[in-house]
């Protein structure tokens, strides 16, 4: 991890808090000590800075609640529905973490693709093998990241070679531990893959150890319809709950195939659904109906679920969530609301209420942003920075008042 510097100013347009759910742009300056913010001034003077000036947008670093880091070498082949891509892509891609140093090297790739986009949250999927697992914990520690890694559990419904016995998975799955600001994640991948005894000992472990739950829900309908077949009938959510794998703790990624009945579960429990937008656009898996979740009282964060989302730019998935809202004729979310779930509203659904925010106690996460259109004098500049955005903008990241990334 990045070691941090005494004390350092940055000086701009900051992304402030505004209210329970939005943030609003101020001129100002942050100062930062020991890897912390200690303070905020909003003031039209700017001070001599070390980062950011006057065309600079300062802003805290984004977080990403669903993504598989074996899964970037594979960003981009579409044509397949989910299992099928599964079956073709993906599995044979995290087969190669066998090599528990491959492992390590892909996710030293992965964290700076990660932060050369302003992401320092994560919640993250490795794959069933332990070390590699392990291995890629250490590795995004070491980088800064924050958030959670999980090894995936699976018994069922793979190639050999990624599957295991569910006693020796949850022997594995207790075995980890947190390291640097990344910490374990209980992660079975989905009941497809995973039979009635392992989704019941996940269940079990997290309640053991605390952790966070991560796993998929209702992808596709076909999915949907192999879950009952597998589980005796039982729908997707109620697999899930009599498992004891609905939590306050939980992720549920996709969450597009669910009925009223299934949200008012969902929200009883305090579980989340993690939307992933551009993906479920990009293997043509349904639109999921953010509002009709969050009207029912669910937690829903925003996830680019990396690689069948194409996008590694949460800015991006943030556009394709009012993108999604337009298409099926709900309310749209504000750029406010929407700068808000990527930096605030992501950082706490993976546990980090402290972070995703310019305020004193804060960790320094951090961006210098610095657009090259005329952004400042527009009716809506949220707006504008949302959908004119470009990745190229993000000049530096910083983790803890250290630079991480610099363009």
């Amino acid at each position: 991890m990045p070691g941090r510097p005494a004390a350092i100013t940055l000086s701009g347009h900051l992304l402030l808090p505004d209210g329970a759910h939005g943030v609003r742009l101020g001129r100002g300056a942050i100062r930062v000590r020991d890897g912390l913010i200690e303070a905020v001034e909003e003031t039209d003077s700017l001070p001599a800075a070390d980062f950011g000036g006057d065309d600079f947008l300062i802003a805290p670093a984004f977080s990403d609640t669903h993504l598989h880091l074996p899964q970037f070498d594979s960003i981009g082949v579409r044509g397949f529905e989910l299992l099928d891509w599964l079956d073709r892509v993906i599995f044979p891609a995290e087969a190669r973490w066998a090599d528990a140093d491959f492992a390590g090297e892909m996710a030293g790739r992965v964290a700076r693709q990660l932060l050369s986009f302003g992401t320092v949250g994560v919640g993250a999927y490795a794959t069933v093998h332990h070390a590699a697992a392990r291995a890629a914990g250490r590795v995004l520690a070491a980088a800064g990241l924050r958030g959670h890694v999980g090894q995936v559990l699976m018994d069922q419904n793979a190639p050999p070679e990624l599957l295991r016995p569910a006693a020796q998975l949850l022997g594995e799955c207790v075995d980890h531990a947190p390291v640097g600001r990344i910490h374990p994640a209980v992660t079975p991948r989905f009941a497809v893959s995973c039979g009635c005894e392992l989704l019941h000992g996940a269940g079990a472990a997290a309640s053991l150890t605390g952790w966070a739950i991560q796993t998929h829900l209702a992808e596709t309908r076909r999915e949907c319809d192999l879950v009952r077949e597998l589980h005796g009938g039982l729908g997707y959510v109620e697999v899930y709950r009599a498992a004891g794998l609905l939590t306050l703790r939980t992720l549920l990624g996709h969450g597009i195939w669910l009925d009223a009945a299934d949200h008012a579960v969902i929200a009883a429990s305090g579980a989340g659904i993690a939307h992933c937008p551009t993906a479920n656009l990009f293997l043509d898996a349904g639109a999921m109906d953010r509002a009709a979740a969050a009207e029912a009282g669910v937690a829903v964060s925003l996830g680019s679920d990396v690689a069948g989302g194409p996008d590694r730019s949460m800015v991006r998935v943030a556009r394709a969530m009012i993108d999604t809202a337009v298409s099926l004729g709900r309310a749209t979310p504000t750029a406010a609301r929407a700068w808000w779930q990527i930096t605030t509203g992501n950082a706490a659904a993976l546990g980090d209420d402290d972070a995703g925010r310019l305020a004193p106690g804060a960790p320094a996460d951090l961006l210098c942003i610095l657009p090259d259109s005329g952004w400042e004098g527009t009716p809506d500049p949220l707006s504008m920075l949302l959908h004119a955005w470009d990745d190229r903008w993000i000049r530096t990241t910083l983790v803890l008042g250290r630079p991480a990334f610099t363009a």
